[in-house]
């Protein structure tokens, strides 16, 4: 996942996962030829996250390594997941120390654990193949991305055994315990009640589907990605879509292009990106119906049918209201 000479980002909560993946790295970090960075989050959704940070930046020191601390400046918005608006945020503020830095990637901690409970969650959320397809493993062995997974195949009792025999003491979130938020109920109750209904674990069962299905999800989107340049001209803040090309294009494949035009106007600033079912259908519906109809898109967004395209712009703000 890593090339020699390169500088990474370790991500660190100050939990096991990630305490584990920093450690591990330091150890390897020769062999694989690599320069460590510690990059820490404070989401501020806790009274004592402070304290998450002060122990993160103890671990950096401890190893001689560079720390990174950002904070979140805002709260999540009404209505929105917590998990979801976390995780924009931190990423946000990784890619940006990461450039600052001049780091290829970031490294994250997440376990097959985490990869389990990802694909159940998503199948309850009904988020199709893209959600089923799991946490991406990123690195250049899988179609390398600026994010990498190097703890995706361990599980979290291996993780905790590991923390242990360096008699490491990792910090304990304590909302990880509340089965109200749905990732935890996961975790808690519907995993190991299917271990006991089947007499078998189903962590790696279900994060292997998940790998399978990220076959095929890379060929459906390398399709998409050359439908794309076919189908979509115009250029940020506004782009068209060649309404007949689109409708001749398998839906699996043309929903693809719609979400690759759509993140053309947005410059993957808005993480509200609308993704959804309905605005896709929506596009779609306008490709096969008559010109002169436009449907207000999510995120301030307007799709109109022309005589020949499906233009995708943003609104003005004042539209918004």
């Amino acid at each position: 996942m890593f090339r020699p000479g390169e500088a990474v980002l370790v991500s660190v909560s100050g939990g096991p996962d990630s305490v584990c993946l920093l450690y591990s790295l330091w150890y390897l970090r020769r062999l694989f030829k690599i320069r460590l960075h510690v990059f820490h989050f404070d989401h501020h959704l806790r009274r004592d996250s402070a304290r998450d940070a002060q122990y993160v930046r103890r671990l950096a020191e401890r190893l001689g390594l560079p720390f990174h601390a950002r904070a979140a400046e805002d709260r999540p918005g009404k209505g929105m997941s917590v998990e979801a608006w976390a995780t924009v945020r931190r990423m946000n503020a990784a890619n940006e120390v990461r450039r600052s830095i001049g780091a290829s990637v970031t490294a994250e901690g997440h376990t097959l654990d985490d990869q389990a409970e990802t694909v159940l969650l998503n199948l309850i959320r009904g988020t199709g193949l893209e959600g089923l397809s799991g946490i991406w493993p990123g690195g250049y062995e899988h179609g390398y991305s600026a994010l990498a997974e190097p703890l995706l195949d361990v599980e979290r009792a291996d993780v905790e055994a590991f923390c242990r025999s360096l008699h490491l003491r990792p910090r304990r979130d304590p909302t990880n315990r509340d089965t109200r938020l749905l990732r935890n109920a996961i975790r808690l109750k519907v995993i190991p009640g299917m271990e006991r209904a089947t007499g078998r674990s189903v962590k790696a069962p279900i994060a292997r589907s998940a790998a399978l299905l990220r076959e095929s999800r890379m060929e459906l989107s390398r399709a998409a990605v050359e439908a794309f340049s076919r189908v979509v001209s115009g250029s940020r803040d506004a782009v068209r879509v060649d309404a007949d090309a689109l409708v001749t294009l398998p839906d699996a494949v043309a929903s693809r292009v719609i979400r690759l035009a759509v993140y053309n106007v947005l410059a993957l600033e808005d993480a509200t990106a609308p993704w959804t079912r309905e605005a896709i259908v929506a596009v779609l519906d306008l490709a096969r119906g008559r010109p002169g109809r436009s449907r207000d898109l999510p995120s301030g967004l307007k799709a109109r049918r022309e005589r020949e395209y499906v233009s995708l712009s943003r609104t003005s703000p004042e539209s918004r209201e």
